[in-house]
């Protein structure tokens, strides 16, 4: 499938679901629409990935697409009027609409409107199914070992660790998937439940249905963890993927240099060992389940000598093995996690 990206003024420190699919995702992407940074290329700003144009709107494109994805993940999942004209564009040109927003695209009388008379989809892969349930406290009983990636803040690279330490696990030989459980992962992997969309009551008994699906087909299964255990906002959520997923291990990621929850910087981020303690005795009375390496996102540091001190002082504070899963690699981690 042939795919543009809408990541307006956001691309690409603030456009993670879009530099998900651009790195991970099975799509051929035509361009980027980004107003800011129109007329440079992806590999300006972000050369480790798939490498698209990036246009100011609908209008630039030089290839048809099949689908227009909107790759911005804003808090609260709202939708920016400054988008209508790119998202009418699409639809008036046949093109599938992608969202991964709080608002869903096929209750907007206009799109659902203009979707029906251009035979086009709104995909809203938000929206949960409606037949979950709640949690029967039976994930561990699945053959495969279950590995949950956890943080300290929001958008510090759980999504990321998650799809790299899968694919390298696959790579080395072994049997291994991903339990998406947010917008990036969900459309990257094209199954998925959203959890933090998903009624409080029923959000364990959602993942535990997906371990349950797919965990007597594999050896491993890495489970896409959410926002923090000590978020003001997303707490629940963190803590209902925690116990629904039944975790054997636990990988923590960070981002270096953070100091304060992102979006409500009145929280400071509390210290690495105590994050260690909270998801340690958190998980303990449903399943107990140890942080076994950690994950740091070391993108704010420049030089590779800096980052590389900045990991090891992170693994100190873990007291297990970490890396930065895409700069340097996973192979110290895999070897504690597999």
């Amino acid at each position: 499938m042939q795919i543009a990206i809408l990541a307006h003024e956001k691309f690409p420190e603030r456009a993670k679901t879009a530099l998900g699919v651009l790195r991970y995702g099975d799509y051929d992407v035509a361009a980027v629409l980004d107003r800011e940074q129109a007329g440079t290329r992806v590999h300006d700003h972000v050369p480790d990935v798939q490498d698209a144009p990036i246009v100011a709107g609908m209008a630039d494109l030089e290839e048809p697409i099949d689908a227009l994805l909107i790759g911005i993940a804003p808090i609260g999942g709202g939708f920016e009027g400054s988008w209508r004209p790119d998202v009418r564009a699409a639809l008036e040109a046949g093109c599938d609409v992608i969202s991964g927003l709080h608002y869903f695209l096929s209750e907007d009388e206009e799109f659902a409107a203009l979707a029906a008379e251009n035979d086009c989809e709104l995909r809203d892969v938000r929206e949960p199914r409606d037949d979950l349930t709640v949690s029967r406290g039976v994930a561990d009983e699945v053959d495969a070992e279950v590995i949950l990636t956890v943080g300290t803040d929001c958008s510090v690279g759980k999504m990321t660790a998650t799809m790299e330490l899968a694919r390298d696990a696959r790579e080395a030989g072994h049997d291994a998937a991903v339990i998406p459980t947010g917008q990036t992962g969900i459309v990257i992997e094209g199954w998925g439940t959203p959890v933090d969309r998903v009624v409080s009551d029923f959000t364990s008994g959602a993942v535990e249905g997906m371990i349950l699906q797919k965990g007597d087909d594999h050896d491993y299964l890495f489970v896409e963890g959410q926002g923090t255990i000590v978020h003001p906002a997303y707490s629940a959520v963190t803590c209902g993927i925690l116990h629904g997923a039944m975790a054997d291990k636990l990988v923590l990621c960070h981002a270096a240099g953070r100091e304060a929850i992102h979006g409500y910087e009145s929280f400071p981020l509390a210290s690495i060992e105590s994050y260690v303690d909270r998801y340690e005795s958190l998980a303990d009375p449903v399943k107990p389940a140890k942080v076994a390496a950690g994950a740091l996102n070391t993108h704010g540091i420049a030089a590779d000598e800096d980052a590389r001190r900045a990991i090891e002082e992170y693994a100190e504070n873990l007291e297990a093995p970490a890396t930065d899963v895409v700069r340097f690699g996973t192979e110290e981690v895999l070897e504690a996690l597999l």
